[in-house]
């Protein structure tokens, strides 16, 4: 099967994402309809579609052995743990979050202290705050 990922989502985040998840394109909603349908033709003749900013991206990755300088902390976030903050984010508690995901109270707290290290945050206070942040910069873009 091919997919294309249509997404409103920030394709700095999530492309790569999508890509290794074996998604052939990742295209926003935004972009014009031409775009869109250059995409779909693009991912139906069996290549790859990414915007030019993403390749970028991608290309200084892998050029430089590290991260883009562009990079946001919250890329370092594994899938799951990106969920997590996510629904931190919106509010939930992580007994909510837990019923969410379908897994324990203490593997939420696991993923929690995962992302307090990765984004080098004092206590579930920063944590929380942090998310919070994070989830009304989305919203505005």
């Amino acid at each position: 099967m091919t997919v294309l990922v249509l997404s409103m989502h920030d394709e700095a985040l999530y492309a790569e994402r999508a890509l290794r998840a074996g998604a052939r394109g990742y295209v926003m909603k935004r972009e014009a309809a031409k775009n869109v349908i250059q995409a779909i033709r693009c991912v139906l003749a069996g290549q790859l579609y990414i915007s030019g900013k993403i390749a970028d991206l991608m290309a200084e990755k892998f050029v430089e052995g590290r991260p883009a300088t562009t990079a946001s902390p919250i890329e370092q976030l594994s899938n799951r743990e990106l969920e997590v903050f996510q629904l931190l984010g919106l509010g939930h508690s992580t007994r909510q979050i837990a019923d969410h995901l379908h897994v324990g109270f203490k593997t939420v707290q696991a993923y929690c202290a995962r992302i307090k290290e990765k984004l080098k945050l004092a206590n579930a206070t920063e944590l929380l705050r942090e998310a919070i942040r994070w989830h009304e910069s989305q919203q505005a873009k």
